[in-house]
């Protein structure tokens, strides 16, 4: 599939976190600054939908549009529908946000983009963003599993109302969620204030992305936890090692696979079809950037358990390495199973 194609889908941005982390405050954040573009807003439960009433006066229609000139939608029945109608209506908006309820398991929103054959084609999941609450998430990953599941899934994490806590508390909460899902990309907020920039658009495909938040994240075996400095922006870019207590997630974990060697593309499709069909349940997310043999361009793909969704990304550049990166994050992940098969599809 060329660049094009890819660059024509809709992207779409899946906003998740834990009844009151903060997700209407985020969302209604994207609805009304002055960003310049248009977005179709589907949450899936109208009463939690938190709009001002102003906005949503004469809501009988399925699509309205608003001041900002975002289109809303609620969900009446099945999200595949919706997201067909909004494609019919392409060109009137340029992204597509999904809220989910605060005790929703992001995975079947997100694998909506996998299943359904016309949405793929014209529809990308741009990446999951997960609002946490810095002080009640520590309490929340002991006793709600869909909580965990939420950090699990995320691609962006905000650990949101950061003013209620004391840098120790932070600083623990920012340990666990980096033992849950140590490559999604952190910021502390108050009131959810967050450059947009760092939310939407981010594509979830580039696992590049990974390694702007931690270097040596695909280096195997080092536990290199790290604190952000919090800027005025409320955005971090510094790392200090070692800044972190090291927490190991009984429950969770992540795998991070690399070689230099070329892969063979007869050999990687069937191995990891295979994994999935049979760990499927099991890995929440996986994604990679896979260099196969005699191919210019690096291949990009992500998971949503059992389903995959992959697309060339661009040429390799000159002064990169051309090397194979895949992360998977889920449960009891039979790791040493795994990289054998990895191993097993070099060229």
């Amino acid at each position: 599939m060329t660049d094009k194609m890819s660059a024509d889908k809709i992207p779409v941005t899946v906003l998740t976190g834990y009844l009151g982390a903060g997700k209407t405050t985020l969302l209604n954040r994207i609805l009304s600054e002055p960003h310049g573009r248009k977005y179709a807003v589907i949450v899936n439960e109208f009463g939690e939908i938190g709009i001002d009433n102003d906005l949503i006066v004469g809501a009988d229609e399925e699509i309205f549009e608003m001041n900002n000139g975002c289109i809303c939608c609620t969900v009446r029945g099945d999200l595949i529908r919706i997201i067909q109608g909004l494609m019919r209506r392409k060109g009137k908006f340029d992204a597509i946000i999904v809220e989910t309820t605060g005790l929703a398991d992001p995975a079947p929103v997100a694998q909506t983009f996998f299943v359904d054959e016309e949405i793929g084609r014209k529809a990308k999941l741009d990446a999951v963003v997960t609002v946490a609450d810095a002080r009640w998430l520590k309490d929340r990953l002991r006793d709600a599993p869909e909580a965990k599941n939420q950090i699990a899934f995320a691609d962006v994490i905000l650990v949101n109302k950061t003013d209620l806590v004391s840098d120790a508390d932070l600083r623990e909460v920012e340990a666990r969620i980096r033992a849950i899902n140590p490559y999604a990309r952190l910021h502390h907020t108050q009131r959810c204030a967050v450059p947009l920039a760092e939310v939407l658009h981010r594509n979830a495909f580039d696992l590049d992305r990974i390694l702007d938040v931690e270097p040596q994240f695909l280096e195997a075996g080092d536990a290199h936890e790290h604190h952000h400095h919090e800027h005025p922006d409320g955005h971090h870019h510094d790392h200090d090692h070692g800044g972190l207590k090291h927490y190991h997630d009984e429950d969770m974990q992540s795998l991070a696979l690399k070689t230099d060697r070329a892969l063979d593309p007869d050999k990687f499709f069937p191995w990891i079809q295979n994994l999935v069909a049979q760990e499927g349940k099991n890995i929440l997310r996986s994604k990679g950037i896979l260099a196969f043999k005699d191919d210019p361009q690096r291949f990009a793909f992500q998971g949503v358990h059992m389903m995959l969704d992959g697309d060339h990304q661009r040429d390799w550049r000159d002064s990169e390495k051309r090397e194979s990166r895949l992360v998977f994050i889920g449960r009891e992940l039979p790791e040493s199973m795994i990289r054998k098969g990895f191993e097993e599809c070099v060229a």
